[in-house]
């Protein structure tokens, strides 16, 4: 049966991969298993438990939880158990990055069209911050002032988490999800992970080897703008409500896909800020960034990167995936 899915594989030890459009960015799902049926129907209820996120949580979607809760100004609604979850975790990560990471930067991508403008939606408060999103019993929200929720700093990571998680729950021997380079996978080979170079898109450079965990990575290679001279990006500092323009690339390794994805954020923001918040959740990061001192071609073949450890920051070599891993 042809369910739409693309990149179809399949060998003699029931290993099997799809790909998918979802969550703005192309979806893969790959998993091992008894029987290729198994393995079929597994990937099927992956690909269906990261639906049920993008149609929770999209900024999009007028009938979405988020929008749902931007339209109800200071209203208390109740919205899906998976909605609160990462509302939850959104408010911890805010507590331990001191503001840093925020949901409730939506006006400023709205406003650098990185988002629609929904005519619906009260205007937001001028002081209003992350800290104004009350969570109460029952799976119910309530926003303290008006603001504007965008939950794609770390939906996207939490879906790969659920997709992960619904493979495994479906007896699945290995797993692997990549959401646009958001990682996590179980019971793998060790693999070996390649990045984007920050300033040439199309090389690939060894980041890390990896055989569990989660990964995820922010860069600016296609979403940077440029207008009226000025540039400006997605990623947001909450703390300045700037576009961080730095042409770096960052990558955050933890055992949680959503809290990778939330940090990588950060570390793009305020890197020395980050440490504090990486080290307490027992992440950490790998920074690219094009060698000082270097121009032309040869800054768009070489980098020079950083990984957060305990002591703070410090450089190490780029010649083999072995000196970033774990």
């Amino acid at each position: 049966m042809n369910d739409g899915s693309a990149d179809v594989q399949a060998t003699a030890d029931h290993a099997m991969r799809r790909a998918r459009p979802l969550l703005g960015t192309l979806v893969e799902i790959g998993a091992q298993g008894v029987s290729e049926a198994e393995v079929s129907r597994a990937i099927s209820q992956a690909f269906a438990a990261v639906e049920t996120i993008q149609r929770l949580m999209s900024y999009h979607d007028p009938a979405s939880d988020v929008s749902r809760l931007n339209r109800a100004g200071v209203a208390s609604i109740t919205v899906d158990p998976h909605t609160w979850h990462v509302l939850d975790v959104a408010r911890s990560l805010s507590e331990a990055t001191l503001g840093v990471f925020d949901v409730s930067v939506a006006p400023e991508l709205v406003r650098h069209d990185y988002l629609p403008k929904h005519a619906d939606f009260p205007p937001p408060a001028a002081d209003a911050s992350w800290q104004h999103i009350e969570l109460q019993p029952d799976w119910r929200v309530r926003l303290t002032r008006p603001l504007q929720i965008d939950l794609g700093g770390i939906a996207k990571g939490y879906a790969v988490d659920c997709a992960l998680q619904a493979l495994s729950q479906a007896g699945m021997t290995a797993g692997r999800v990549n959401a646009g380079g958001d990682l996590r996978l179980f019971g793998t080979r060790t693999e070996t992970i390649h990045v984007r170079h920050p300033r040439n898109a199309t090389q690939l450079l060894p980041l890390c080897q990896m055989r569990e965990g989660a990964m995820a990575t922010s860069a600016l290679y296609y979403n940077s703008q440029h207008v009226e001279g000025r540039p400006r990006s997605p990623l947001i500092d909450a703390r300045t409500r700037r576009a961080c323009i730095d042409a770096s690339s960052v990558s955050v390794l933890a055992d949680d896909c959503i809290v990778a994805d939330a940090l990588t954020k950060v570390v793009f923001a305020q890197p020395e800020c980050a440490l504090a918040a990486l080290n307490q959740l027992g992440a950490y990061a790998i920074v690219l960034e094009a060698e000082p001192g270097r121009s032309g071609s040869d800054a768009r073949t070489r980098a020079r990167v950083r990984r957060s450890g305990p002591a703070g920051w410090h450089v190490v070599s780029a010649s083999e995936p072995e000196a970033a891993a774990a």
